[in-house]
């Protein structure tokens, strides 16, 4: 079978649809509202719908990767936004080196897990 993909949209759910909202424009990402409880967040071409929708078994087990071209500049920026100061339950998490490159990892505040990686 061939894709002839364009894009791949992940849906992600959220405690508090508006506290999400700014953290996510907080982290760098641009907002198109596709609705009063729906929207689009761009970085580039990658893109990822954000949601008024929360089921806890849900939400605790989504994880996204998303790749970035040099993951220890990203992680110095990201710990200069202090996030976790300014969302409940928003962590950060250090750069870790793995036999496929490094990745940190930050917590939204709904317990979704983002993956910010560099391969080798």
């Amino acid at each position: 079978m061939k894709h002839n993909g364009k894009s791949m949209r992940p849906f992600i759910g959220s405690k508090d649809f508006d506290t999400s909202r700014r953290f996510y424009k907080d982290l760098g990402f641009e907002e198109n509202v596709l609705g009063h409880d729906f929207s689009v967040f761009h970085s580039g071409k990658l893109s990822f719908y954000l949601q008024a929708y929360y089921v806890k078994d849900w939400v605790d087990n989504t994880m996204v990767f998303m790749e970035v071209d040099d993951v220890e500049r990203f992680y110095k920026e990201l710990v200069a936004l202090d996030l976790p100061s300014k969302y409940k339950n928003v962590r950060v998490k250090p750069v870790v080196h793995l036999d496929w490159g490094s990745e940190c990892f930050v917590h939204d505040p709904s317990g979704v897990l983002w993956h910010f990686g560099e391969f080798k």
